[in-house]
């Protein structure tokens, strides 16, 4: 979900798809996404799901927003107030919304 927000925010902005730029847009989130769901795992490791909202949906979208961020600004990428408020939502529809649907298609589990 991550790499297909990083594809939407290139195409919006008409930027080149190769995997290179793709890949240097991405990392940042991807980075932040792997350290929320390896947290996620540590601290709930006994009733750890995947589907769930809340712990795991929130602390992984949280992990990636936070830390995409802070990855971004240290290596010289963009921060700008819009873009993160842009990516903050984006990446909740991306990241949860498609546990809240999992909720309610029961072979989705």
């Amino acid at each position: 979900m991550v790499v297909l927000f990083a594809a939407i925010g290139r195409r919006s902005h008409a930027e080149a798809t190769a995997l290179s730029g793709l890949f240097h847009t991405a990392w940042p989130f991807v980075v932040g996404a792997a350290i929320g769901w390896v947290v996620t795992f540590a601290l709930y490791r006994n009733k750890f799901d995947a589907f769930l909202i809340v712990p795991t949906g929130i602390v992984v979208w949280v992990m990636t927003v936070a830390l995409g961020m802070v990855l971004r600004a240290v290596t010289g990428q963009g921060t700008a107030g819009s873009f993160i408020i842009v990516a903050t939502l984006a990446t909740a529809v991306l990241l949860l919304g498609w546990r809240a649907l999992a909720k309610f298609v029961p072979s989705a589990r």
